[in-house]
C-alpha cells in the first residue's frame, strides 16, 4: 500500500465480516485470581467479540477495566510484601513541561498561576493534552482497525457525539487503582554494553529475541511462570530504549525540529521512533505474560511507523484491554534498578478521575 490509511481502509473493507458476532460460542469471563490462564493460541472465542478474533474481551461484556482486573487485593499484597524492602520512592513521571514540542502535533502544556488575592493565595490553572507527555493511553484511545472496535464492543458514537457515554472511560482504572510489582528491561543499556548503536528517533525495532537476550543480561527469563521463567501474573512491565536519554543530549533546536517532523499515517509517516517490534513472538509474549499494564519512555512505545499492516496498540488496548504507557521517565528508575542489582519494584499508579476521559498523565511511583 502506498500509505498507512489506505492499508487501513483495506482492512476494514476486507474484514467487515468480523462485525458479525459468533452466537453459538459461549465464554465464562475469566476469574481475577486465577493462577493459570490460557496461551494466546488456546483462548476461547468470546461470544460478543468479533468473529476470528479469540483473544479479545475475556473479562465479560460489561468489563471496564480488562487487564487492570488482575492486580486483585492477593496480588497487590503479595508484591507489596515481596518488592518493598527500603521504602525508597523513585517517581517516574516526566515533568509536565516535556517535551517541550510534544510529537504528532499534540498541545504544548500551559501552566498559568491565578492570583486569589495577593501575596495571599494562588491557584494553578494547566491546559494539557494528556498524550503530550508521560502518558497512559486508555481503551478509548486506538481501535481494533478491523472492525472499528475499541475494548469490548466501544465504538467512536460512546466516545464522542451525541450518544457519547462513559464506556471505557478512564475514570474507571482511576476507580479501581493501579498497584502491583513492576519489572523493567533496560534494553539502552543493554545495547550500550554490547557496543550496539540504537537512534530513538528512528523506527528502529527491538525483538522479542532481543528483549530475551537483555533479560537474560539482566538475570531475568522473561518468560511466563507458567512457562518456567520469572514474569508473574498481574506484573507491570517497564522497557527503557532510552528516548529521554537521547532527547537532552540533542538541543533544543533538533528536538523541536524531529517532533515537528511530517505525520502522515502509514510507512511513509515523517514521525519515527524506535519501540518493540511488530512480530508474531512478540504478540505471543505480551499476551501469554498476563501483564497487568506495560509501558515505556518512547513516544509510542511500539516501533512507528509499523511495518505491518496491523499495529501492537489494536491488541494490547482495543483486544486485550491492557493499559499502554509511553514517556515514562525511566531513567532514575533504571539507574536505582542498577545500583541495587535488582529489577523488580513495587509500583503504584493514579490515573485520573475523569468521567469520559481518554487517557492520563501516570502519576506514578516504583517502591523498592
Amino acid at each position: 500500500m502506498a500509505d498507512g490509511r489506505s492499508t487501513a481502509q483495506s482492512r476494514l473493507l476486507q474484514t467487515k465480516d468480523l462485525l458479525t458476532m459468533n452466537k453459538t460460542a459461549t465464554t465464562i469471563p475469566f476469574d481475577p485470581d486465577s493462577t493459570k490462564f490460557p496461551q494466546r493460541k488456546d483462548v476461547p472465542q468470546a461470544q460478543y467479540a468479533p468473529q476470528g478474533v479469540k483473544t479479545a474481551w475475556v473479562w465479560g461484556s460489561s468489563d471496564m477495566i480488562g487487564r487492570l482486573n488482575l492486580l486483585t487485593p492477593t496480588r497487590v499484597k503479595a508484591a507489596a510484601s515481596s518488592e518493598i524492602k527500603t521504602g525508597e520512592m523513585v517517581p517516574i513521571n516526566w515533568s509536565l513541561n516535556h517535551p517541550e514540542t510534544p510529537a504528532f502535533a499534540r498541545e504544548s502544556f500551559e501552566h498559568k498561576i491565578k492570583t486569589l488575592a495577593e501575596n495571599i493565595a494562588y491557584d494553578d490553572v494547566y491546559h494539557l493534552n494528556t498524550q503530550s507527555g508521560t502518558q497512559w493511553d486508555g481503551f478509548r484511545h486506538f481501535a481494533w482497525v478491523p472492525t472499528g472496535s475499541f475494548y469490548n464492543n466501544t465504538h467512536g458514537e460512546d466516545i464522542v457525539g451525541d450518544k457519547a457515554n462513559h464506556k471505557c472511560s478512564i475514570h474507571h482504572w482511576a476507580s479501581h487503582g493501579i498497584a502491583g510489582r513492576g519489572i523493567l528491561l533496560d534494553y539502552r543499556s543493554y545495547c550500550d554494553k554490547k557496543g550496539t548503536s540504537f537512534n530513538s528517533y528512528e523506527a528502529e525495532r527491538i525483538s522479542y529475541a532481543e528483549l530475551e537476550a537483555c533479560g537474560k543480561e539482566q538475570g531475568i527469563d522473561i518468560r511466563p511462570q507458567a512457562q518456567g521463567g520469572d514474569i508473574q501474573i498481574g506484573d507491570l512491565l517497564f522497557i527503557r530504549s532510552g528516548f529521554i536519554q537521547t532527547y537532552f543530549i540533542k538541543s533544543p533546536e533538533e528536538r523541536k525540529r524531529l517532533a515537528l517532523r511530517r505525520n502522515q499515517l502509514g510507512p511513509d509517516d515523517g514521525q519515527r521512533y524506535a519501540g518493540i517490534k511488530q512480530e508474531e513472538p512478540m504478540i505471543d509474549w505480551l499476551h501469554d505474560c498476563y501483564f497487568a499494564a506495560v509501558a515505556g519512555d518512547s513516544p509510542t512505545f511500539e516501533a512507528w511507523p509499523t511495518n505491518q499492516d496491523y499495529h501492537l496498540h489494536e491488541y494490547i488496548l482495543a483486544l486485550w484491554g491492557m493499559p499502554l504507557g509511553e514517556m515514562v521517565d525511566l531513567e532514575r528508575l533504571a539507574r536505582t534498578c542498577k545500583e541495587k542489582k535488582r529489577w523488580t519494584f513495587f509500583v503504584t499508579s493514579a490515573p485520573a478521575n475523569v468521567p469520559g476521559g481518554v487517557g492520563s498523565h501516570v502519576n506514578g511511583t516504583a517502591i523498592f
